[in-house]
């Protein structure tokens, strides 16, 4: 089992669900079940029908509690939604969770945002357990605190920074999950291979990694798994301890995001999908203002071509890409914040770029 553990994140990496409670055991300072116990007077689990088919029975094996309850979600951003989390607390209430209960989010990123952020509003919040089944969620949105559901065409904006007791990662869960589904998260695996020199001191030289072992990684072999989850976690982690709530820093991790949401809602494409699409956009804006050279974004181009990932879209009017970019939360002073590469593996946020400009990059992409 590795271990990322810093100031903010208790990041747990392993092979099954063995280790779970004696993570949490750690990251409490208890040293049995029975302690444990004593902390916490009931778990609630919370997944979607996916991960009750594929996760749920084999990690309950491994949760030992005198009351345990499970809720079931519809898989997808709509259970992101007001009415969802207005059932959620309302069975909360029924079962009788206190603020000595602990909310364990088992599923891909919409669980642990809904998950995450009911325990963040619970009682005015109680403590969560982040166990990511996907890809996506495994190397980004189970570490870091962010929580939140959507509202019409803005992603997360109502939501909250709760930082999880631990995030525990069982990466054989990744080998459960459907083809397009693996490859949708290596969308977001891919994009800190582009910011680690801005994240990290340690050189890691991860775009090089993926290129070499991209066999291995579309084969999900267990040992190259441990290694991109792992990586992935340091650089995630990293950020996170030195800016926890997004002030500065903790906004390179959104390369990609800024024209992705837009895409991701408009064409109902999967985020990863979505984010891909958004770093060629990224990619090709900083080519343009000559903050990068082409041989530079022939290798993001390389890369997305290994793992099948799409770099253009379809839809008939951009115009409202830019419309949701306008309504980003990570705008401020009514400016539309972009993070744009600027070297090898290093990138910054810029607030000054033309809309026009903007405009014309989602065209060059969009083949409709």
């Amino acid at each position: 089992m590795e271990k990322i553990i810093n100031n903010t994140c208790k990041i747990y990496i392993d092979e099954g669900y063995r280790n779970f409670q004696k993570s949490l055991c750690e990251a409490c300072d208890v040293h049995s079940l029975e302690e444990l116990n004593k902390i916490y007077d009931a778990y609630f689990v919370m997944c979607d029908y996916n991960t009750y088919n594929t996760q749920l029975q084999e990690m309950m094996k491994h949760l030992k509690g005198k009351y345990v309850y499970e809720y079931i979600i519809n898989p997808g951003e709509d259970s992101k939604s007001i009415e969802d989390y207005e059932r959620i607390m309302n069975y909360c209430i029924k079962v009788n969770l206190s603020r000595k209960s602990l909310v364990i989010a088992l599923g891909g990123g919409v669980v642990g945002d809904l998950a995450g952020f009911v325990a963040s509003t619970y009682m005015r919040g109680i403590d969560v357990v982040q166990v990511p089944t996907s890809l996506l969620s495994q190397v980004d949105s189970s570490i870091g605190g962010k929580t939140g559901i959507n509202l019409g065409n803005s992603k997360n904006i109502i939501g909250a920074f709760h930082q999880p007791k631990i995030t525990y990662i069982n990466v054989e869960a990744l080998k459960t999950l459907p083809e397009e589904e693996y490859l949708s998260g290596m969308g977001e695996v891919i994009k800190y291979a582009f910011i680690e020199n801005s994240a990290c001191k340690e050189k890691m030289d991860f775009l090089n990694f993926l290129l070499e072992n991209h066999e291995d990684i579309l084969d999900r072999k267990t040992t190259t798994l441990l290694k991109i989850v792992k990586i992935c976690a340091q650089i995630k982690g990293s950020v996170v301890d030195k800016d926890e709530k997004e002030g500065s820093l903790r906004k390179i991790l959104n390369l990609g995001h800024t024209f992705g949401h837009g895409i991701e809602k408009l064409c109902h494409i999967s985020h990863g999908k979505a984010v891909s699409i958004g770093m060629n956009m990224a990619f090709k804006l900083s080519l343009e203002k000559s903050l990068i050279n082409k041989e530079y974004y022939n290798k993001f181009i390389n890369v997305c071509e290994k793992f099948n990932l799409p770099t253009t879209f379809e839809y008939e009017n951009v115009d409202e890409v830019v419309s949701i970019m306008k309504n980003d939360k990570k705008n401020s002073f009514f400016k539309i914040n972009l993070v744009l590469p600027v070297g090898e593996g290093k990138v910054e946020v810029f607030d000054n770029i033309e809309e026009e400009l903007i405009l014309k990059i989602i065209k060059e992409c969009n083949n409709a």
